[in-house]
């Protein structure tokens, strides 16, 4: 029987906290759930590793330590709503959950966001709205947001997704060039979003986020 609890104190204490991730409300959200019960079955095993998780067709659980250190600039309060875009299975949204007033779990992937619901209801997290539909055009009808995360690589952020942030808003987004990627930190000020880098970190470029192609004649 694996111990997945003690696991867990593992990737806090070997990935979080020497990250300089040292919120108490993100260290005690990642020691609480149980990431084992929101990600494929058969990798159940690897739940706990310190690198993406993949789950095929472009897409991945982040790294605990690059989700951790995105909640840690975003500095997110238990008044605020959240937008997390990509939700997959659940998992990033039940650690927001932990410090926000409610969070939108975006996934497109219709048999991801049924086991995010189920792990989510599991797990006794009631403050999670699961929406279906393209990660790209965001959930206007929940919005606008206080904060948002994009679980997965972007060349820029849909224009959808920055008119559905609140003027004072801040998002995450894990910038891709090539190989490398860096995420940063958006504030919206005056309806446009000023970015700032935070940390380096790497995931592939969901669908919908690569940059426009340039009109050619």
């Amino acid at each position: 029987m694996t111990d997945f609890a003690a696991r867990r104190t593992m990737m806090v204490d070997t990935q979080v906290r020497p990250s300089d991730v040292t919120k108490f409300p993100i260290i005690d959200a990642m020691l609480s759930i149980a990431r084992e019960n929101f990600v494929p079955a058969a990798q159940r095993e690897a739940a706990y590793m310190g690198e993406n998780l993949e789950l095929g067709s472009g897409r991945v659980i982040l790294e605990p330590r690059t989700l951790a250190k995105m909640l840690d600039a975003l500095d997110v309060s238990n008044d605020e709503l959240v937008l997390d875009v990509g939700a997959a299975m659940g998992y990033s949204s039940a650690v927001i959950a932990h410090m926000a007033e409610a969070v939108v779990a975006l996934e497109e992937d219709e048999a991801m966001a049924s086991e995010a619901q189920e792990a989510l209801a599991d797990a006794g997290i009631d403050n999670v709205i699961l929406h279906v539909g393209p990660l790209a055009e965001g959930a206007a009808q929940h919005g606008p947001y206080d904060v948002m995360l994009v679980q997965g690589g972007v060349a820029e952020l849909p224009l959808a997704l920055q008119d559905q942030l609140k003027e004072g808003g801040r998002v995450a987004c894990l910038f891709m060039e090539g190989a490398l990627g860096e995420v940063r930190i958006g504030h919206k000020q005056g309806g446009t979003i000023s970015w700032r880098m935070s940390f380096n970190a790497g995931a592939p470029v969901l669908a919908g986020f690569a940059k426009e192609k340039a009109f050619e004649f």
